[in-house]
């Protein structure tokens, strides 16, 4: 399936620099197979090393040998010259071995011309529990998300609805009541297989019924999440914080409090226990953070309220699968309030596969607007609703009170833009546009 990643892979090939590459992302996202396929495509030379399966590698690395010596025993074992001109060396699950991590700097700075790519399940949490230092500044670091609802359209075959939706975002027009209606219908599609490779491939393969859909998939890979919460812990008790934090999250996401609430994981949860688990799950890709605002100015890192956050799963089948929300609840609009929620976790999903930190407004009373966003006009607000009715009291107050130069409004109703209250309407399907 295309993956939009595959252009900052070969950006990264014709690049002057010849930094290894370093793909971070949550488990099962697709970081192997749009790897594989890039290495294959792309170079004349392709070796592949997994390092949960190839010990004889990790163990030359934990020899007291200089790195020239190792580096020639290395491509003694692959039977591969990594010098040679089109060649590329794939690296799988490096997270098994600190030894190798730390050895990028002595590829970058000594044999600048080898092309190395490294991915690994959980490496963002090896990579900030390693005892050995990270080669900074030696490595090029990118993250591959979940299928987005762009990608997720061309993997149905539907290219030319896509090529239309983009003409009208970009002239602010509106879209043809059949081709919005249809829009939404893949939007609800979206919301129950989410963006794993996976679960979408075998949507497509059973011509998109749901009742010849595996449904176990999901689950399966929820399953294998909770099991890596055994894997890089400081100790028993942090696993479980992490599995009863995860699993906290859909309450966590329905509270009025907009922020995460301790007490939804256990009555007398307190933050200083559990900041290792919330950073744990941060570090897996496993969980998008939001972080609120006290005042929208720029940067907005720097008015950062630290008391305050949310956090959202990072793929919105996912959440609807511990949720055990059945395809006919979505198509039948039977979800009441989690409707907002799961929308509201779609948007998040979105903006971060494309870029953009996640940060919301919270005023001192009740006001909060769901999403900021920094472009080349300002800091933006962003409302989130799951249907059509779109008053907002917040967004009101916030427009008020500073004057952004626009605000967007994300919901079913098509694309438009009211020159009075300066809200620009985006509709659900199209929030990988912005």
């Amino acid at each position: 399936m295309q993956r939009k990643i595959y252009n900052e892979l070969l950006a990264w090939k014709n690049a002057d620099s010849n930094k290894p590459l370093m793909v971070l992302g949550v488990r099962q996202a697709g970081k192997t197979y749009i790897i594989n396929e890039f290495c294959q495509k792309e170079f004349t030379n392709y070796a592949y090393v997994n390092l949960l399966e190839n010990e004889n590698i990790v163990k030359l690395y934990e020899k007291s040998i200089p790195s020239s010596d190792k580096y020639l025993e290395l491509k003694a074992l692959l039977n591969l010259n990594l010098d040679a001109e089109d060649t590329v060396l794939f690296i799988d699950e490096i997270q098994e071995s600190e030894r190798i991590i730390a050895e990028l700097k002595y590829f970058c700075e000594q044999h600048n011309k080898v092309k190395i790519i490294c991915a690994g399940s959980l490496l963002g949490i090896k990579l900030r529990r390693s005892h050995f230092s990270f080669p900074v500044g030696k490595v090029k670091m990118i993250t591959l998300y979940p299928m987005d609802f762009e990608e997720f359209l061309i993997a149905c075959g539907e290219s030319i609805l896509l090529d239309v939706i983009k003409d009208s975002f970009n002239n602010n027009k509106n879209i043809s009541l059949e081709l919005h209606t249809k829009a939404l219908h893949l939007y609800n599609d979206y919301l129950i297989t989410g963006g794993m490779p996976e679960v979408v491939k075998n949507f497509i393969d059973n011509n998109r019924d749901y009742v010849k859909c595996d449904s176990t998939i999901l689950s399966n890979i929820v399953e294998s999440y909770l099991n890596d919460m055994n894997k890089y812990v400081k100790s028993n008790v942090e696993a479980l914080k992490i599995s009863r934090t995860y699993q906290s999250l859909p309450s966590q996401l329905s509270n009025n409090s907009a922020k995460f609430q301790y007490a939804k994981i256990s009555k007398n949860a307190k933050a200083r226990e559990y900041e290792s688990a919330i950073d744990w799950l941060i570090s897996s890709n496993m969980v998008l953070e939001a972080k609120a605002v006290k005042k929208p100015s720029i940067p907005l890192e720097g008015f950062v309220d630290i008391n305050s956050f949310k956090l959202y799963l990072s793929d919105i089948g996912i959440l609807n699968s511990i949720l055990k929300i059945q395809p006919v609840d979505i198509i039948n609009d039977r979800l009441s309030l989690y409707k907002g929620v799961i929308a509201e976790n779609y948007v998040a999903c979105e903006l971060k596969a494309h870029g953009h930190n996640l940060y919301y407004w919270k005023s001192d009373n009740t006001a909060e607007i769901d999403f900021l966003i920094l472009t080349d006009e300002g800091i933006i607000p962003i409302e989130v609703k799951a249907g059509n009715n779109t008053k907002s009291k917040s967004l009101a107050i916030y427009m008020e009170k500073y004057k952004p130069k626009y605000a967007i409004r994300i919901s079913t109703k098509e694309f438009g833009y009211n020159h009075e209250t300066k809200i620009k309407s985006i509709p659900l399907y199209a929030t990988f546009l912005l």
